[in-house]
């Protein structure tokens, strides 16, 4: 057992942990009038960040390194790409489309680690 708990489990603060990693680049979008797009990356980035902390064990890894680079690198376009609707006082809020794709995006990259866990892993 770790400082930061077991590595296989969310500790206490994780969640703290990646608000404040991610929070500069949430300060920014807003700062550049880009607020909704700034949150949309904020949750769904949030989110991979837990997959990854569930599995952190695996870090030492290249496969894991890869496998997070790439899935990382599908996300490009659809932060730059995609058009985020804008939504003014008294619309859909941003939360409400972003977090059934931060769930999807969840499981499909948990399910990817698992796939590549069993397929790479000696453990």
């Amino acid at each position: 057992m770790s400082y930061f708990g077991n590595e296989n489990e969310l500790s206490r603060y994780a969640g703290l942990k990646i608000g404040a990693v991610l929070m500069p680049m949430l300060l920014l979008f807003i700062y550049r009038g880009k607020a909704d797009m700034g949150l949309a990356i904020f949750i769904v980035l949030g989110v991979i960040m837990v997959a990854i902390k569930l599995r952190w064990y695996l870090r030492k890894h290249i496969w894991f390194w890869a496998l997070i680079v790439s899935m990382l690198a599908l996300h490009i376009p659809l932060f730059f790409i995609i058009r985020w609707p804008l939504s003014p006082i008294g619309s859909t809020p941003t939360l409400t489309y972003t977090m059934p794709f931060a769930f999807l995006d969840f499981m499909m990259i948990s399910g990817a680690l698992f796939v590549a866990e069993k397929l790479f892993s000696n453990r």
